[in-house]
């Protein structure tokens, strides 16, 4: 998530009560998870088991809670709950507008485009030429649909992510300040759940058909003309390369690859990443010609026993 305008360290510092380390005017020029950071990002952590991969990102200021070695050429931000002061910036920066009306006046509906009875389209969506939005679909705030896109009824574009942090209290969600983003030419089934990213984008590529009652978690990235069968999983911080096929009933693990022109058969569990250009069956995934000898071998060897 960009800032509007570039901050400095010391703003920021002022704006969650944290401890700078470094040049005062230092630049900042938004926040990120450290999947997605870039440059003039600012990444948090609140573990010691990634103060390392934080403070070596592309990230140039680290919301830590520890006082370590400052990188050269970073800045830090020493807090006592990071988390916590990471949600303050996206609620500073993003806040929550509540909606007036059931088509905000400030989304913006290309030429040709048909909108249903019921839908919701939030505050600052844009929606390009020629599309079909039908009956009952929710478009929340930031959404981007590109031209030519056919969402079918009951379908929900971007609702919070999944993420929260286990406390002595409770479970403390972490904001999400990011969007969903459609290319052109995406179809999604009817009643879909495609969450936004948490400070990225969440994005389905040209020309990738969805089918009914699939999940796409948040920052996900799903290619170009891609085939999604229904009842399908999907978890956060998933790429899925162009020309994937993935059949009913599949889910995924978080954070996995899976390759260019791959297909996933019905109902696999797909617990780590895997190479394109392959068929794979079954949890945990295998490829799909060695999952059926291991179930061949499996087979006879319990005849043998039986026998």
């Amino acid at each position: 998530m960009k800032f509007k305008k570039s901050q400095t360290l010391q703003e920021i510092a002022n704006l969650i009560s944290a401890e700078p380390i470094g040049n005062a005017n230092f630049k900042i020029l938004g926040i990120n998870e450290i999947h997605v950071v870039e440059k003039g990002d600012i990444v948090f952590v609140d573990h010691p088991k990634y103060y390392d991969k934080a403070l070596q990102s592309k990230a140039t200021t680290i919301l830590i809670n520890k006082k370590v070695d400052c990188p050269e050429g970073k800045a830090l931000l020493i807090s006592d709950d990071p988390f916590r002061d990471f949600n303050k910036i996206t609620t500073h920066f993003n806040p929550f507008i509540a909606s007036k009306t059931t088509i905000s006046e400030s989304a913006v509906i290309g030429e040709g485009t048909v909108v249903q009875p019921n839908v919701f389209i939030g505050n600052n969506v844009t929606i390009g030429k020629d599309c079909l939005i039908h009956p009952n679909v929710t478009i929340y705030d930031h959404t981007v649909i590109g031209n030519n896109v056919t969402i079918h009824a009951n379908t929900v574009l971007g609702a919070d992510a999944f993420y929260y942090k286990n406390r002595s209290t409770g479970f403390d969600k972490l904001i999400s300040g990011g969007r969903v983003v459609l290319k052109d030419h995406v179809d999604l089934g009817a009643s879909c759940t495609i969450d936004k990213g948490v400070t990225g984008d969440t994005t389905i590529g040209e020309g990738t058909k969805i089918d009914n009652q699939v999940h796409v978690g948040h920052d996900t990235i799903i290619g170009e003309k891609c085939l999604i069968a229904s009842q399908t999983g999907i978890a956060g911080c998933v790429i899925i390369e162009d020309e994937v096929t993935i059949w009913g009933q599949v889910g995924t693990n978080s954070g996995i690859t899976i390759g260019k022109g791959a297909v996933i058969l019905g109902q696999t569990g797909v617990t780590k990443s895997v190479s394109g250009g392959k068929s794979y069956f079954g949890t945990p995934i295998s490829e799909s010609r060695e999952k059926l000898k291991e179930l061949a071998t499996i087979k006879r060897i319990i005849k043998e026993r039986e026998a």
